[in-house]
Parts: C-alpha cells; sequence; structure tokens
C-alpha cells in the first residue's frame, strides 16, 4: 500500500508539473545549453533542464532521463569556467539510451556475472543481458533510461525520484529511489543516494559521469593526476567479471597511492588487468569504507589546476578510463567524444556482489533504508 500511494503521489506530480512547464525560461544556462532543447513531453511526463547555481559562480545541470548531469561548470586557475563533463546539448541525443553520460545508475551499477543471482532467501533471478551474457548498470533498460520526477527546492537542491517496479529488468520488488543533488558554497557536489523496497532486492546506485578537467574533451585525461586511497583492487576474468579476489596494487601498474598521471601506465599489457581492461576498468577495495570525511580519490589536471576530490561512504570505486570511447557520440559544442577522452570515478559496492559471498553485501530488505553519499568536490591548484 505504501509504494502504491507514492507512485500515486508521483503521478500527480508529474502531470502538475508537466502542466506548468510552459513557463521555463529559455536563458542559456553558463554553461551554454539551450534549455528549450531539453523540452519534450514523452509518456512519462515532460521533461527539462534543471539549473543548480552558487555565489560562486559554480553550475551543476541536471535533466530528468536518467537524471543525468549535463554540465558541471568550475572556475579553472585563471578563474575562467569551465565544463567539465561529458554529454549532450539537447534531450534527443540522450533518448536513444545507448549512452551513459551523467546518469544515475542502478538497480545495480556495474556487472553481474551470467544475469543472474540467488537471494539469501534462496530466491533466484535470471536478469536481462546486455553485456555479452552478463548484466551491466541495470540492464538494457536500467536508470538511465528511465524518467525521474524532479523537485528544486531551492537553488542549491534537487531531489529525482523513481519507483521501480517489480520485475523491472526482472529485479525484484517496487523499489522507489530518491537521488538529492546538492550544490555546497565550497564548490562540491553531494550527492545522497536513498532507496527502499517492499521485498528482498539487490541495490547498487552510483552516477556515470564523465570527467575531463581540462574543460576540453578533445584532449585525453592521460596527463590528468589520479590519486586513489586504496591499496587494493578486485581483479577480474575476461569479461570483467570478478574473480572473488582482492589484491594488492603494490609494485603493479594498479597503483594510484601516490598520484600519478594517468598515462604513465595505462598501457602495460604485461600486467593481466591492464590487457584485460583494455586500460583502466577496475573496482578498487577503498582504505576506508564508509567515512565520508576520509578523500578516497584525487583528480587533477595540470593545464587548468583544476582539482576534484571525491570522498564517499561506499566500499569501492570504479575507474574507468573512457577505453571504449570511439568518437560515434557527437556531445556538446560539436566534439567527438574520442578514445580516453574522459575518466569515470564511479563510486559503489563491488560489481557482481550478489555471486560474490566475500564481498560486502548489497541486498536490501523491507522496512530497511539503502542510503549511501558521494561528494565531489571542485578546486583548483595554482
Amino acid at each position: 500500500m505504501y509504494m502504491k500511494k507514492i507512485f500515486l503521489l508521483l503521478t500527480v506530480f508529474a502531470f502538475f508539473f508537466s502542466c506548468g512547464n510552459k513557463e521555463v525560461k529559455q536563458q542559456l544556462t553558463d554553461s551554454g545549453l539551450d534549455p528549450a532543447k531539453f523540452i519534450k513531453t514523452i509518456e512519462e511526463g515532460t521533461t527539462q533542464l534543471y539549473t543548480l547555481k552558487n555565489e560562486n559562480g559554480m553550475e551543476v545541470t541536471v535533466t530528468n532521463i536518467g537524471g543525468r548531469i549535463a554540465s558541471i561548470l568550475v572556475p579553472d586557475k585563471n578563474g575562467n569556467f569551465q565544463d567539465v563533463v561529458l554529454g549532450f546539448d539537447n534531450i534527443e541525443d540522450y533518448i536513444p539510451f545507448n549512452t551513459n553520460f551523467g546518469a544515475i545508475i542502478g538497480r545495480y551499477g556495474n556487472r553481474i556475472a551470467n544475469g543472474k543471482f540467488t537471494l539469501t532467501n534462496r530466491a533466484s533471478f535470471t536478469l536481462r543481458a546486455n553485456n555479452g551474457k552478463n548484466s551491466l548498470h541495470g540492464g538494457p533498460r536500467g536508470f538511465h533510461t528511465r524518467f525521474f520526477n524532479i523537485e528544486q527546492p531551492d537553488n542549491l537542491t534537487l531531489v529525482c525520484k523513481y519507483l521501480s517496479p517489480n520485475n523491472e529488468e526482472n529485479f525484484p520488488g517496487d523499489l522507489l529511489v530518491t537521488v538529492t543533488y546538492k550544490l555546497t558554497a565550497d564548490n562540491a557536489l553531494d550527492i545522497h543516494y536513498q532507496a527502499e523496497a517492499n521485498q528482498l532486492t539487490v541495490v547498487n546506485l552510483t552516477n556515470h559521469s564523465y570527467f575531463n578537467l581540462s574543460g576540453n574533451p578533445e584532449n585525453t585525461i592521460l596527463d590528468h593526476i589520479l590519486f586513489l586511497n586504496a591499496d587494493s583492487y578486485t581483479p577480474t576474468d575476461a569479461e570483467l567479471i570478478p574473480t572473488g579476489k582482492i589484491d594488492k596494487v603494490a609494485e603493479t601498474p594498479m597503483d594510484f597511492t601516490k598520484p600519478l598521471a594517468i598515462g604513465a601506465r595505462i598501457d602495460d599489457v604485461s600486467f593481466e588487468a591492464i590487457k584485460l581492461g583494455n586500460g583502466y576498468d577496475h573496482n578498487y577495495v577503498l582504505n576506508n569504507p564508509g567515512d565520508i570525511n576520509t578523500l578516497a580519490a584525487k583528480l587533477s589536471d595540470l593545464s587548468t589546476g583544476i582539482t576534484m576530490d571525491v570522498y564517499t561512504t561506499e566500499p569501492g570505486i570504479q575507474v574507468y578510463t573512457g577505453n571504449f570511447l570511439d568518437g560515434t557520440n557527437i556531445g556538446k559544442k560539436g566534439i567527438a567524444y574520442k578514445y580516453r577522452t574522459a575518466i569515470c570515478l564511479e563510486t559503489q559496492h563491488f560489481p557482481d556482489s550478489p555471486n560474490q559471498p566475500n564481498f560486502p553485501s548489497t541486498e536490501l530488505k523491507p522496512g530497511d533504508v539503502y542510503s549511501t553519499r558521494t561528494i565531489y568536490k571542485f578546486g583548483v591548484n595554482n
């Protein structure tokens, strides 16, 4: 009954929102996006572009499809503002659903082997496969393809809600998801993920923004400097499914415990993990899981001086260096997104956790609340 009431409220909200949508202003965002190009009425409601802006001039824009971050505008070391995420300048390019740029990922971020898992109550499920025989990022119609109802209580906050029905992509139980984006006074984007279910299920939510701190995605991210507060990672097989082991990064090309250029060892295919991932596409085991106050990762670009500190309550972070970007996606400003022109730092529970008993559990029980936080804080090195 609770989930049905929530669904009714979301439906009513979407109706009134779409009725009032004619008042949306058409002024360009500071990042150069035209809100008019993000308005589209679909079956679930009317999409639009939402803008957050703080007193420092930092700006974040989000749209309903996938609750996607379309732009993040931050100042560089010279005081010039740079858009540091990849994305599109209109809603039509998001709706084909063949990309994850900026999206809320669910129900299960990353891979589930063979698209199958068994819960502790011994119920077994077979998901829709979309990565060979495996399920990736919630399946072909995961949350990156869904319409999120978005409320904006103030200039610094967006509340994105989605009710995922029982058996969506063959996951069990109704799942009510709330993702809150909060832009802070110190130039951080604070993301709070919450979920409740009416049946035992699995949940692993994250955000799939592609970052390029140079502000120009025609540049690769190989010169970006990366630090990871992680002494270990989870090695995978050829299909990028974890083997179940947790290996140390010391004395391997996987080691970013000291700041290092991403490109320094990215092509060292003599190391099996690099060869299988075509570069970096790996889950790192964070040293301080659950501690939002401890730095999990730091990314910086020497040309702009822009830095990004990552804090999270999650136990892991997926580092993906755009190894499958191939220029077929034409993004903002008509730029083709090519090989290794962005990096994703996806905070998460580990891939394939439902099938790995030694990994932290991703099960969510009825009556419990799934709650995680991730902060992307931007600054500059002069």
